[in-house]
């Protein structure tokens, strides 16, 4: 009996009706201990504080991470340089850089990448959506370097210059 029980609970994970709603931002969650925990980032209210800097986290092992800071423990290392890492995740993102690797491939179009942040980025093209408005015109764009390169009409900014004559553009 006590499978079944831990069987539907993990079932109430992946259904769509999610009955406790947070007043706040409105987000859906499927159990209501789910919503206490995330009301906390509304109220600020967390329970586990850093003796060393006093900084906060609503979760006890998330102060594993600035004790390993303050003490400067450091015990993830780089097999190959011996560089050392107080979190596996960052020696994992250092090996990556250091062999080239990009295990990160876009299923749409098979461009790879080193960081799941960047496929994440990339995806947007495949799609409709353009997430970044100027608040100038209100044209929309996919990425943001595109909008960063549009706002440059309203700056005067001329950062490309003609290396023949010296003229300058706001356009490359």
């Amino acid at each position: 009996m006590h499978k079944f029980s831990n069987s539907n609970r993990h079932k109430i994970r992946h259904t769509e009706n999610k009955h406790f709603r947070c007043k706040e931002c409105d987000k859906s969650l499927c159990m209501l201990s789910r919503l206490t925990q995330h009301k906390k980032i509304h109220t600020r209210e967390n329970f586990y504080k850093c003796e060393e800097c006093g900084k906060t986290f609503n979760w006890s092992t998330n102060l594993s991470k600035p004790k390993k800071i303050h003490t400067g423990e450091k015990p993830y290392k780089c097999e190959v340089c011996g560089k050392a890492f107080h979190q596996s995740s960052i020696l994992t993102k250092h090996k990556i850089i250091r062999t080239g690797e990009k295990p990160y491939k876009c299923a749409h179009c098979g461009k790879a990448f080193k960081q799941s942040s960047h496929l994440t980025r990339h995806k947007i093209i495949h799609t409709e959506e353009k997430p970044y408005k100027c608040e100038q015109c209100g044209k929309v764009f996919k990425q943001s370097p595109t909008l960063t390169k549009h706002q440059i009409i309203y700056t005067g900014e001329e950062p490309y210059k003609c290396e023949e004559c010296g003229k300058a553009f706001n356009l490359s």
